[in-house]
This record gives structure tokens, C-alpha cells and sequence, in this order.
């Protein structure tokens, strides 16, 4: 028993390092997918092809001079940056990275600890994050940070109920609350995406918006805010701030990689599990087919991470009338929408061809009906 609970605890702090390591090297591979976008050249001079950047950006942070401005609210200007740290670390407990494993005779989950509230768990936690944001911008005693804080609160707030109905759907189709339960009815192919199209692409928009990630990086817009909430910020204060961003990025691919693309679950997953048991044995087998498991949901995680880029270095951002205006005219009434249609199909009791016919009478909607009914601009004059 002592033996399998220093396991949990080695994949525990296994999970943290991960998503360290990974807000580490997302800092290098945005350098990188920007460089190549811009045609440049991006990062080359620490380590080979610039692989110690990530390094070297955390030891220039940690020995830059630490100031708190004279005017600031000194211990609210300190817990802001942890709150926003704190809580993007703390989400992925809940997060099935893999399979079961067979340690000692016993099946160890490969995952901080499997509640059967795991997702609200995770919407609870991501959204006391905005707290750190708020809270730093308004202990900084400057106009632009607060603006920055300011965008910040109402941006996620208005975000968070789109995401939260695309939420509701998930719910619905798995009847569960539990993260890992809604990864298991995914088995192989079965992924929600095909059956949550609409769904899916409101969860990664209302995704970018929770992240602050262009194009709706408002409350740190540089042109208008200097630098937005964390004007005020240096050294390693800063460095939690961004930081948390990177991490929040990782968060959120995991979470939807797990949502809709399966978790774990990839195609001929039964057939890699038989030959690796036929050939190994069945714990060896197991704790194998658990590997690939993990390494088909990291490839998954990694390309949301790459997506999250590619659209950074191409879209602009939004002006804040159009942030709103997406929020509540746009993805709250089309999560209304996709809740009701994906209610109906599942008491239908024919999920995959509803939501699909769903999908396109909101498309027609959206693109020919609502048009006709939108009232034009008369011409300025100016």
C-alpha cells in the first residue's frame, strides 16, 4: 500500500513538472511559429537552435531587481500574480492524463485524483484565476492596469457562460460529471467532437477568450494599455503572470483534447492493447497501452498548443464593442441553441444525426436568415 501511494504521489508531481515544463517550452515554440510566420529567425543563441531560452528567460527574471511602486497596495500586489499562478497550476489535478496503471497488484489512476465533480472542479478553479488579474491591476494604482483588470473580469465573465452551455451539452450526452467518465465514453473513435461540432467550436473560441490569447488579448492590448494589467509589473512578478498565461494555454488543450478528441482514447487502441498483452503480459501489457494512451493525448495537447499560436501570429484582435458583441449577440444565444438541439437529439435517442442537422439549420440561420433581418448602418455625415 505505502508503495502504490508514493507512486500517486511520483504521478502527482509528475503532472506538476509537466505542466511546468510544458509553460516552460510553449515560451520557445511561440518564439519559434512566430519566427516562421514573420519569416525571421526567431531564438539561436542559447544552446543549440535556441533550446536553453527557456532557461535563460527564468534566470533573467529571477535576477532582475523586485520593486512594489510607491503608491501600489503592497500585499494585494503581491498575492494577484500568486492567485493567477496558483490556480492555473491547480486545475490539472483533476485531469486523466492516461489509463488506469497496474502498480503492486492494484490500478493506480494516472491522474492527480478522479472526483466525480471533475469538471466543475475545473471550471471553478479557472475561474478564480480572473481574482489574480483583478486584483493585480487594481493594487497597481494605475489607470491602464485597472482598464486591463477591468477588460479582464467582464471578458471572462461574459466568455464563461458560452462555455459554460457548451459544457451543459457534454453533460448531457454523458450523463456524468466526472472528467475521466466523460474521457471513457470516448472509447476508440467515438469522440464527442463528431457528435458536438457546434459545441466544440464554441468551447476553443470561449477557450482563446479565457486565456487571453489573441484575437482576444483585450486586457493586455500593448497599442491601447502600455501592457495592460501587468504595467506596473517586474522580475519574477511578471513572470508569474505570463507564466500562468502559458500554463493556462496548456490547461486548456488538455481540457479539450479530453472534452471532445477522447483523452486517451485513439483509433485501434483494443488492437494495440491485445498485441502489447499477447507479447508482454497482462500488467506490462497494460501499463504499456497506458503509455501510448498518454502519448496519443499529449500529441493531441500539442497540437491544440500549436492552433492556440498559429492563430495568435495570424488574426488580429478584436476592438472591445466587437469582444462583447461576439460574447453575448454572437456564442451565448448559439450555445442556447446547440444545448436545446443536442437536448432533443439525446431524447431522440439519434445524437449523431441531429446534432449534424442541428448544425446546419444554424448555419443557414446564422449565415443567410440573420442577415436579412440585420439593420444596416446608414452612411456617416461626417
Amino acid at each position: 500500500m505505502e508503495s502504490v501511494l508514493l507512486i500517486k504521489g511520483g504521478i502527482i508531481l509528475g503532472i506538476f513538472l509537466l505542466s511546468m515544463g510544458v509553460a516552460a517550452y510553449e515560451t520557445y515554440f511561440e518564439r519559434v511559429i512566430a519566427a516562421y510566420i514573420q519569416d525571421r529567425v526567431g531564438p539561436d543563441r542559447a544552446g543549440p537552435f535556441g533550446l536553453l531560452q527557456p532557461l535563460a528567460d527564468g534566470a533573467k527574471l529571477f535576477l532582475k531587481e523586485d520593486f512594489i511602486p510607491t503608491l501600489a497596495d503592497k500585499w494585494l500586489f503581491i498575492i494577484g500574480p500568486a492567485i493567477a499562478m496558483f490556480t492555473a497550476l491547480l486545475s490539472s489535478a483533476v485531469i486523466p492524463f492516461g489509463d488506469t496503471l497496474i502498480i503492486a497488484g492494484q490500478k493506480v489512476d494516472f491522474q492527480g485524483v478522479d472526483v466525480n465533480i471533475g469538471i466543475l472542479w475545473v471550471f471553478g478553479v479557472v475561474s478564480l484565476g480572473v481574482y489574480g488579474i483583478l486584483i493585480g491591476g487594481w493594487a497597481s494604482n494605475n489607470k491602464y492596469s485597472l482598464y486591463g483588470a477591468i477588460r479582464a473580469a467582464s471578458q471572462n465573465i461574459s466568455y464563461e457562460l458560452a462555455m459554460g452551455l457548451s459544457l451543459l451539452a457534454i453533460i448531457v450526452m454523458t450523463g456524468s460529471l466526472s472528467v475521466k467518465s466523460m474521457v471513457l465514453s470516448q472509447h476508440g473513435l467515438d469522440w464527442n467532437i463528431f457528435y458536438q461540432p457546434m459545441g466544440f467550436l464554441l468551447f476553443f473560441t470561449c477557450s482563446l477568450a479565457e486565456c487571453n490569447r489573441t484575437p482576444f488579448d483585450l486586457p493586455e492590448s500593448e497599442n491601447e494599455l502600455v501592457a495592460g494589467y501587468h504595467t506596473e509589473y517586474g522580475s519574477m512578478k511578471f513572470g508569474l503572470f505570463m507564466f500562468a498565461e502559458y500554463v493556462n494555454m496548456f490547461i486548456s488543450s488538455t481540457v479539450i483534447a479530453s472534452l471532445y478528441l477522447g483523452g486517451f482514447n485513439y483509433p485501434g487502441m483494443d488492437y494495440v492493447y491485445s498485441f502489447l498483452t499477447a507479447n508482454t503480459g497482462e500488467v506490462m501489457g497494460h501499463n504499456l497501452a497506458a503509455a501510448v494512451g498518454f502519448l496519443a493525448f499529449f500529441a493531441k495537447i500539442c497540437f491544440f498548443i500549436f492552433t492556440f499560436m498559429w492563430i495568435r501570429w495570424t488574426v488580429p484582435r478584436f476592438k472591445y464593442d466587437q469582444l462583447m458583441n461576439v460574447a453575448w449577440k454572437g456564442m451565448f444565444p448559439l450555445a442556447m441553441i446547440n444545448l436545446v438541439i443536442v437536448s432533443a437529439a439525446e431524447l431522440s435517442g439519434s445524437p449523431l444525426l441531429y446534432n449534424w442537422v442541428g448544425l446546419a439549420i444554424l448555419a443557414v440561420i446564422y449565415f443567410f436568415v440573420y442577415p436579412m433581418f440585420k439593420k444596416k448602418r446608414l452612411p456617416s455625415t461626417n
